[in-house]
């Protein structure tokens, strides 16, 4: 049986990843430009690097959590389940959740601001970014063979980070402007 779990799963799947959105990227930017087209596989990737961080279990939990002993609920409790060091960081568990999803939001906007329709997009991006994260944690709370607990101050995490980003998004605009990339054709 192939393991699937650990930091280093986690990692090589986000330098792969990464390494397919760059070059998707420079296929798009002949009829994007450059920063949109990095702005938008930026985007796309950086939900997969969440998700990879979100769904992979941290170790070998091959014969799975017991049907008896998994929560039935989600941690309603600010603060919750997470222990305070993680894997990555010597800090909290929620500054890792919150500076996960900083660079999707700062990403999104980012990428929907060539259009007039960014002005509706950003913000809709915005509600899609916090509802990845209650699916996050919802799986979290159904798949008990990860091994990964279902908190809502995760949520509250995620969408921090989310709109930290955005805001982030919102500076970067005014320096990248993406809305004069050239389209070529």
């Amino acid at each position: 049986m192939v393991d699937f779990s650990g930091t280093e799963v986690m990692v090589l799947g986000a330098v792969v990843s990464g390494v397919g959105f760059l070059l998707l990227a420079a296929v798009l930017q002949r009829w994007l430009g450059w920063v949109p087209a990095l702005a938008w596989c930026g985007f796309v990737w950086s939900l997969v690097v969440i998700a990879l961080v979100t769904m992979v279990p941290t170790y070998d939990v091959s014969g799975g959590v017991s049907l008896e002993s998994r929560p039935t609920s989600c941690s309603w409790d600010i603060g919750g389940p997470a222990p305070e060091g993680f894997w990555i960081f010597d800090g909290a568990q929620r500054t890792l959740n919150t500076a996960l999803f900083v660079p999707s939001g700062a990403l999104l906007v980012v990428a929907v601001a060539r259009g007039r329709s960014g002005f509706l997009l950003a913000p809709l991006g915005l509600g899609a970014l916090a509802a990845y994260s209650v699916a996050i944690e919802y799986t979290q709370l159904e798949l008990a063979r990860i091994d990964r607990a279902c908190d809502i101050t995760d949520v509250i995490d995620n969408v921090t980070g989310a709109v930290i980003g955005f805001g982030i998004g919102l500076v970067l605009l005014a320096v990248l402007r993406p809305w004069r990339s050239r389209r070529r054709v």
